[in-house]
């Protein structure tokens, strides 16, 4: 399956000190999965070093998959426990909008 990192994304590894290794990890084991903001789209999340479900970050990445690739458009890092139904920040949602992807 070939994977395509959209601008937007590889933007985010290098503001949150991401790397693309990472984002793989996670999206081959992820701790939570999600329906994503953007239609079509899944966001997945793995914490940083979890003791106890009480962790201080969460890494986040939002997918879009289609028949022949898997298109990661987001990445970011979430402070503390992200809530289940909407664990998208707001300002990422804000950046998205601006760059057209929902």
């Amino acid at each position: 399956m070939k994977i395509v990192w959209t601008k937007h994304s590889e933007k985010k590894l290098r503001s949150y000190h991401l790397t693309k290794n990472r984002i793989l990890r996670i999206i081959k084991n992820p701790y939570r999965v999600e329906e994503g903001i953007a239609p079509q789209t899944i966001a997945l999340m793995k914490p940083v070093n979890p003791k106890k479900n009480k962790w201080r970050q969460e890494i986040w990445a939002m997918i879009q998959k289609s028949q022949d690739s898997l298109k990661i458009i987001s990445a970011w890092r979430y402070p503390g426990m992200s809530p289940k139904q909407n664990p998208i920040p707001s300002e990422i949602i804000e950046e998205l909008k601006k760059e057209g992807f929902i």
